[in-house]
């Protein structure tokens, strides 16, 4: 194990801190308690991942985790908390340094559409089921180290039959002034039968010093349920994200998940869902515009284990500058799986000479009735197009600009909340610019 881990100072820090969180921990649920202290068995023996480590090749996570952080509550006042809100009807749900703050939020008082309470609230069968499926049998170091400190981690509850009528937004603020912060915020998400949620993850650093963030996100659609699901990163040059998020479809159920990456110095995406009933459905969309020596390292995962279902993903990158983007996608489809349609897309446009991206498309296909189809491509722009654009009187970088939006719109139009995609695009023209 010790080949493929790194073994720093902050691993012996987070042992000590997760026998003091043990110590005042005795009202945990036995089966979170017992889930979060496997969970930490197993990442001691594991570590932080290295880019020996297949999965983690091209992510080096080793200069990071060698400097020492504070797991302390965040001291933002409300006001501080709340001009960060985005500008649209919405259920606003603060995660203040990892932790849910009620009194910062904006919620109704008494909700007949979903409710939110902390996992030790939770019944004991949902936790058993539903809570860190997929931790130990992934074998990575972040996951089982995020489900180690889930003590303080919520779940978000929609009713049955319901509609959520406005998005949910989180807004995951990390107070960064004083210190290097660490947090890991754990996120429960149940949509119960022929229900529907927009649900939107936004992430904010306040302060100079380094801000690293580890969060695993896990989504549950119970039968003809349906999410929308938004994960916008314009993380500052301190930002340091590892996110998860894992996707359970029961039978006939619809996702739409969309994820984009404007900033922060290092960013990984995991996304990994599994369809494990009939006649679902998955989108996958990604957008990651970088420059500067940002990276971003997108992997996904469209699970097929069941017959009779569909995903289709498309991912598209810009990387100027030095920058670095990575993209390793995978459909699986298992044995059982006949009859599904799976398709995948990664395009990539690359502004400088100094810009890179490694690109990874994979199938592995153990069925023989199915539709399946994967391809990547990495270039710069067309110069075809360009002179078209110059030869009708529009300049060069105006020219570059207009492709550049038309090549992230694809992704861009496939966002169902309006002004979340108008806030969206008046970002990504702004950088563009």
């Amino acid at each position: 194990m010790k080949t493929t881990s790194i073994d720093t100072p902050l691993v012996s820090v987070l042992q000590d801190s997760f026998v003091e969180k043990e110590n005042n921990s005795k009202n945990d649920k036995i089966e979170l308690a017992s889930k979060r202290k496997e969970a930490f068995q197993l990442f001691s023996a594991t570590g932080i991942p290295s880019p020996k480590n297949e999965e983690w090749k091209y992510t080096n996570l080793a200069s990071l985790v060698k400097e020492k952080f504070s797991f302390e509550i965040g001291k933002l006042s409300k006001d501080e908390v709340q001009k960060h809100f985005l500008a649209f009807e919405a259920y606003h749900v603060v995660i203040l340094n990892g932790i849910f703050n009620k009194e910062y939020s904006q919620l109704p008082t008494a909700s007949t559409e979903f409710e939110i309470k902390g996992l030790n609230e939770m019944d004991g069968a949902t936790l058993q089921n539903y809570f860190a499926r997929k931790a130990y049998s992934s074998n990575d170091g972040m996951s089982l180290l995020n489900t180690a400190f889930s003590e303080n981690g919520i779940c978000i509850e929609v009713k049955k039959g319901k509609t959520v009528s406005k998005p949910v937004i989180l807004y995951f603020i990390n107070d960064c002034r004083k210190e290097n912060t660490l947090v890991q915020p754990r996120i429960l998400v149940i949509a119960n039968g022929n229900s529907s949620l927009s649900l939107i993850e936004t992430f904010v650093t306040i302060g100079s010093h380094t801000d690293f963030t580890n969060i695993i996100t896990e989504i549950v659609l119970k039968q003809e349920a349906h999410v929308d699901y938004h994960k916008i990163q314009d993380g500052a040059v301190n930002s340091y994200h590892v996110g998860t998020t894992e996707i359970l479809h029961e039978a006939k159920s619809t996702s739409n998940s969309t994820t984009i990456t404007l900033g922060g110095a290092i960013t990984r995406n995991n996304l990994n869902i599994t369809l494990d009933a009939e006649h679902c459905e998955a989108y996958l969309n990604g957008l990651y515009l970088i420059n500067g020596k940002q990276h971003v390292d997108n992997h996904t995962v469209a699970d097929h284990a069941k017959p009779n279902c569909y995903s289709n993903e498309l991912y598209k990158g810009i990387m100027d500058d030095h920058s670095t983007g990575v993209f390793n996608g995978k459909i699986l489809v298992r044995l059982d799986a006949q009859k599904t349609n799976a398709f995948q897309s990664n395009k990539n446009i690359l502004l400088s000479k100094d810009a890179s991206v490694n690109t990874k498309p994979q199938l592995e296909i153990f069925a023989d009735d199915v539709k399946c189809s994967h391809g990547a491509t990495t270039g710069q722009l067309d110069n075809e197009a360009l002179f078209y654009l110059q030869s009708r009187g529009i300049g060069e970088k105006e020219a570059q600009r207009f492709l550049l939006h038309a090549f992230a719109n694809d992704v861009l139009e496939r966002i169902k909340i309006e002004p979340l995609k108008e806030l969206l695009l008046a970002k990504i023209e702004k950088r563009l610019v």
